[in-house]
């Protein structure tokens, strides 16, 4: 008998040991860290244990990494390749707020970031969350501000500004970059800054939530019907400058998403650059294709010189 118990606890430890390992861990060299020093504020059940799970389908020839479940948020920091230019950004990689495409739209930002000279700070937000429902066999609610995601994306810009000097940043060149669902985060962060979606923590939270500079690449979630701006990003002069990419062929958000965000740029007078290519589709990321649109990276950087992020 107790051998069988033995046996039985042992098998339990393999299985905990399994279920750790499946979470996603960044490269060797890099380390995650928490988000919140305590418990995560309003904090939600999901379907099980956070675990990273390669797509059957590829992108570019690659598989993508999804990563899901996530209810301990956290971020890493990737230092620039060479000079550094004192500039970060934090990633928001997309996924429809039920998974994170780590490596498509994450890590693989990171790579060209830090080529440029960018501190990259990659935030793992909590998913599955609003607009995403997981309990239901339904849309998403466009219309929903994407609580807890959001309260984890003002966090991590606070956190990059707070620990600027340790991390060889300017607390003005701060930004952020996100991709279809990440992209809603970044125009969220651009308009909701001033708006506290949770008690202070601690020092950190002294700081400002407001971007410097936003990138937002093949977003969704901009648009009401089609044609008018969700009401939950909404657009004025403090919002900060703003890159667009999008695809006319894109069928996922489609391309009304992007031209009605920009709209409202323009109409509130925020400088912005708004990239449209007849092909490309969803969720291109940065992976290399014979597509004019895997040209946008070098368009990006250009913008970030011409508004002074980056030396010219």
């Amino acid at each position: 008998m107790r051998l069988w118990i033995l046996a039985l606890c042992l098998l339990a430890a393999c299985a905990a040991a399994h279920a750790e390992s499946m979470a996603w861990q960044p490269a060797a060299g890099h380390v995650q860290v928490p988000l919140w020093p305590g418990a995560v504020p309003d904090a939600h059940p999901v379907p099980g244990p956070e675990k990273a799970t390669l797509s059957k389908g590829k992108i570019a020839g690659k598989p993508v990494l999804a990563v899901t479940n996530v209810t301990r948020p956290t971020i890493t920091v990737y230092p620039p390749k060479g000079p550094n230019t004192g500039a970060a950004v934090v990633v928001f990689p997309g996924g429809g707020f039920e998974i994170l495409a780590i490596d498509l739209e994450g890590t693989e930002a990171c790579d060209w970031l830090n080529a440029i000279g960018v501190t990259c700070v990659l935030l793992k937000y909590r998913v599955p969350s609003a607009p995403y429902d997981w309990r239901c066999d339904c849309r998403p609610h466009d219309l929903e501000l994407s609580v807890p995601s959001l309260q984890d994306a003002q966090r991590a810009l606070r956190l990059v500004r707070f620990h600027a000097k340790d991390w060889h940043v300017d607390p003005h060149k701060v930004g952020v970059i996100g991709f279809s669902a990440g992209g809603f985060l970044v125009a969220e962060t651009s308009t909701r800054f001033r708006r506290r979606l949770y008690a202070p923590v601690d020092a950190a939270d002294r700081e400002s939530a407001r971007p410097d500079f936003a990138l937002a690449i093949y977003p969704g979630h901009l648009t009401e019907h089609g044609d008018a701006l969700n009401p939950n990003v909404p657009v004025t002069r403090d919002t900060p400058p703003t890159f667009l990419v999008q695809a006319e062929d894109d069928y996922v958000d489609g391309v009304d998403q992007s031209l009605v965000y920009y709209t409202a740029l323009a109409k509130a007078r925020v400088p912005a650059e708004l990239h449209l290519y007849a092909h490309g589709g969803h969720a291109f990321g940065l992976r290399r294709t014979s597509q004019p649109i895997t040209g946008w990276p070098g368009l990006a950087e250009a913008w970030l010189r011409t508004i002074g992020v980056l030396p010219r």
